[in-house]
């Protein structure tokens, strides 16, 4: 097992240009990839078998939705709680007490081409353990504020990044304790190609708002809200996925404060298990203006209710990610056909605003096609907007990058993870609908 840890350690390294790259959250052995965690793993299309998908156009109440006022006014707060109350949890809202320390007002970066800025939110009045960094770059004399990407990443800011005058970071060890955060981190934060189109860029590190291990509901910020008695969220309340997207919506708490930056124009990124974290937090905050959530398989964009790739009993045993989702949701894991949602109506929730998904021709672990899928079914929804979605129900190759509309799809050539050949991509989706005025 630490074998193949280090080799992650390793191929993420190599990988130059990666922002975002997973922390292997693959299978736990190279061996025998059919089965994980003691669990059966499906690779063969023949035995996806057959499904039913929920109608995301139906209410409740089983009548039609054919408006996007009805959509946005009925069914898209009965799908939200569906999703607090079955898998994320339920989180709560912006704390009475949080404060902000612009401790960098604005510093020239990168040979003048950038100003950099540097915030430490405050969470609660305990500015010791409840906190979180923001690095942001924006384009040098923009002559108006600025649209900003932010990601959600695996690296702490100074690690992320080559920049002397960022804050030092510190990191929750599995004990509890914050340490100093490694100089090297999983990926660097891709800067050039954004700002030279007036893009600017953020960074936060996910543990600064939750750690990422079972035992870290006793350190991060979930801790503050056990009620007295508790030493774990209840059944329907938040997991660390939810902790990490409720973290980006404090992240644009100050985004609207900064006259520099255009809270209008947000578009939030992360891959893997934080790309199910933007999806979620762009599904439940309506703020952020566009998503681009990468490989973010099974219990992202993937369908559920297909037997391939990763699986919900694979996402919720014990011995793996159980704590970043709602504890109610393992009780799906023996018959996802009585989840009453899927991915596609995650993938609904962002509509009317932009949303792409990136994956990998080889990432079967995370199913490309599942997400493909998931993306088709979610367009009619986009359609109730005048919007327009893959509006196709082929499968793309490959690196085509054609399917760019509102709901975007792309698959680059390779492995899990985001390669710094997809920044482009990201570029021009951003470039198409987030600095149109339309």
């Amino acid at each position: 097992m630490k074998l193949i840890y280090l080799k992650c350690i390793i191929l993420l390294l190599l990988v130059t240009g990666i922002s975002n790259q997973a922390v292997c959250q693959q299978p736990a052995t190279s061996k025998d990839k059919t089965i994980v965690a003691g669990i059966p793993v499906n690779y063969d299309e023949s035995k996806v078998g057959t499904y039913t998908l929920p109608d995301p156009l139906t209410l409740l109440n089983g009548k039609k939705v054919t408006n996007a006022d009805t959509w946005m006014k009925k069914r898209r707060p009965e799908i939200v709680k569906i999703f607090e109350e079955n898998q994320f949890g339920k989180a709560p809202g912006r704390p009475k007490e949080m404060s902000f320390n612009v401790f960098d007002k604005g510093t020239p970066a990168f040979g003048g081409t950038a100003v950099r800025k540097q915030v430490t939110i405050y969470f609660t009045k305990d500015t010791s353990n409840y906190k979180m960094d923001i690095l942001i770059y924006l384009p040098a004399n923009a002559p108006k504020p600025s649209p900003l990407l932010l990601t959600i990443s695996f690296s702490a800011n100074a690690s992320a990044v080559n920049d002397p005058g960022v804050k030092k970071s510190m990191f929750w060890n599995k004990t509890g304790q914050r340490v100093p955060a490694p100089a090297i981190g999983f990926g660097k934060l891709t800067t050039e190609q954004f700002l030279s189109q007036g893009i600017g860029v953020a960074n936060i590190c996910y543990s600064d708002i939750d750690p990422d291990f079972k035992e870290g509901v006793k350190y991060g910020i979930r801790s503050h809200y056990l009620k007295p008695g508790q030493t774990q969220p209840a059944d329907d309340e938040w997991g660390a996925i939810a902790a990490w997207a409720w973290g980006l919506s404090r992240a644009m708490d100050y985004f609207e404060t900064d006259k520099d930056i255009n809270a209008k124009k947000i578009a939030i990124t992360g891959a893997s298990r934080l790309g199910k974290t933007v999806l979620w937090a762009g599904a439940n905050d309506q703020r952020f203006a566009a998503v681009i959530a990468s490989v973010s398989g099974e219990s992202g964009a993937a369908l559920s209710r297909r037997w391939y790739g990763e699986t919900v009993k694979h996402m919720t045993d014990s011995t793996r990610f159980m704590y970043q989702f709602a504890r109610k949701y393992h009780s799906y894991g023996d018959d996802v056909s009585k989840l009453p949602m899927d991915s596609h109506m995650l993938i609904a929730l962002m509509a009317p605003r932009p949303l792409l998904l990136q994956t990998g021709d080889t990432d079967n672990w995370s199913d490309p096609k599942g997400e493909f899928l998931a993306a088709v079914a979610a367009e009619p929804v986009y359609h109730l907007f005048g919007k327009k979605g893959l509006e196709t129900t082929t499968m793309p190759a490959a690196g085509d990058t054609t399917l760019m509309n509102t709901l975007g799809y792309y698959m680059h050539a390779g492995p899990h993870g985001v390669l710094p050949g997809d920044y482009a991509v990201f570029v021009n989706f951003l470039k198409k609908h987030l600095l149109s005025d339309k």
